[in-house]
């Protein structure tokens, strides 16, 4: 019985860092979005039936978009629209137009950062 005890006490103070750790480390949508990752950093894109948003996150904070550009590619219906995502703002690329949303929807990004390597991004719309 006491060893059934200490090896449950043991077991649950090694598991509650890593508890708080994950809780502490939401890569969730801050957008409503779709987030994706490549290495470190993260990207979550929101679609509209008129504009593509990319926002750009590095370890949770906002990565700057100046000099960045991505090349959007929306699969919907059979149909198929190409945009290009350019700088908006802090963190962001962005496009305007006409796009087809909705679940199944797939949207394939390439984004190229500022001295960084090309990310390749799925996203499947829900």
């Amino acid at each position: 019985m006491k060893k059934t005890l200490l090896a449950l006490l043991c077991t649950t103070s090694l598991l509650n860092p890593i508890a708080y750790a994950a809780d502490k480390h939401d890569h969730g949508a801050k957008h409503g979005g779709i987030v994706q990752e490549a290495g470190e950093t993260e990207f979550e894109l929101v679609v509209k039936a008129d504009s593509m948003t990319l926002y750009v996150f590095h370890q949770e904070k906002p990565l700057a978009t100046a000099g960045a550009k991505a090349e959007a590619t929306l699969h919907a219906g059979g149909n198929k629209t190409a945009a290009m995502l350019t700088p908006a703002g802090d963190n962001k690329l962005a496009a305007q137009g006409s796009f087809k949303t909705g679940v199944g929807a797939r949207v394939a990004v390439a984004v190229t950062l500022p001295g960084k390597p090309e990310a390749k991004l799925n996203f499947r719309l829900k």
